[in-house]
């Protein structure tokens, strides 16, 4: 598939909207399991350190994507408990028209425990985001591109439908919820999706579920995109393999909303037409900037700012 060109106007994102509740266990997880008796877990960590952030996936992007300059429509379903994340958003700026309030249920909430490795064991409740196909993309206007990020299921295949009927190009990000879709619906999403963007483990599911390689996926789509941590990413696009280094952090802080500050520079690299090798850079060093903070939404930069640290990284900002 060509890269399409694009309408002017917003960033559609269709994702979750929930609270974090973080907390730091002062070891290494592997101290503490032990593989002959995964059958049987029955493990309790000590988490001495505990906050709480706004966080979900589309919050997550949408908020990065601001502080690019651009601007993120927000389509997810949130509970009767959404009051200070509302404040949030008006407050930097993210509009929330197409936030939808269902008051019998919570917001979204995950409870994250990250140890000293920065692995995450991560439970997830998904309260008022598993009524998420209450959205239709067809309600809103002025939309360039949009993404399927992790929501609820129903949601995010009528999305992805949504999105490929109205002609509206797409980044199918399935994270954290691609073990909900069997092969049949990842190739339908594939087939939909004008971009795809998985991490390396979810990338072995994808395949191993679709049963479809990296050259099959990347004929189908504009781009395939898979990060792969310290290792950087790989862009795989028109024939081509690129690979994206990583930009280095100053300190590795917090890994929570990585990929979500990953996406949102990919989204800012399409909206603006830049040639894949800036978009990755651009989405490589929007991964480091947010690994140096806290949470998922605590970093800040202005233009100028993002502009020098890359230039600093890698050579002039076109």
């Amino acid at each position: 598939m060509k890269q399409p060109v694009l309408k002017s106007g917003h960033a559609l994102i269709c994702g979750s909207m929930a609270y974090d509740t973080i907390m730091v266990f002062q070891d290494q997880f592997k101290n503490h399991l032990l593989p002959d008796k995964l059958h049987m877990l029955n493990v309790s960590f000590l988490v001495p350190q505990m906050r709480r952030e706004f966080g979900g996936c589309a919050g997550n992007i949408a908020y990065n994507l601001k502080l690019l300059g651009d601007v993120g429509q927000v389509m997810a379903t949130v509970g009767h408990d959404f009051g200070p994340y509302a404040q949030w958003l008006d407050r930097h700026g993210v509009p929330r028209e197409h936030i939808r309030v269902l008051t019998d249920e919570h917001t979204g909430q995950a409870f994250i425990t990250t140890d000293l490795d920065n692995n995450q064991i991560t439970a997830f409740h998904p309260g008022a985001m598993g009524q998420s196909h209450l959205n239709e993309v067809g309600d809103a206007s002025r939309i360039a591109l949009g993404i399927v990020a992790p929501d609820g299921r129903d949601g995010m295949i009528q999305h992805a439908a949504q999105f490929a009927a109205l002609g509206l190009p797409f980044i199918f990000d399935p994270g954290q919820g691609l073990p909900m879709f069997g092969g049949e619906d990842l190739r339908q999403f594939i087939s939909q999706a004008t971009w795809v963007t998985v991490n390396e483990y979810e990338w072995s599911l994808m395949t191993e579920r679709t049963g479809w390689n990296e050259a099959e996926v990347a004929s189908k789509v504009a781009a395939l995109i898979i990060t792969r941590g310290s290792e950087g990413s790989l862009i795989h696009t028109d024939g081509r393999q690129l690979h994206i280094p990583t930009a280095p952090a100053r300190s590795v802080v917090d890994p929570t909303g990585c990929g979500d500050a990953y996406r949102a520079g990919l989204i800012h690299g399409l909206l603006h037409g830049y040639s894949w090798e800036q978009t990755g850079r651009i989405a490589s060093l929007m991964g480091s900037l947010k690994i140096e903070s806290r949470g998922t939404q605590n970093h800040h930069f202005t233009r100028g700012e993002f502009i020098a640290r890359y230039e600093s990284l890698f050579g002039q900002f076109q």
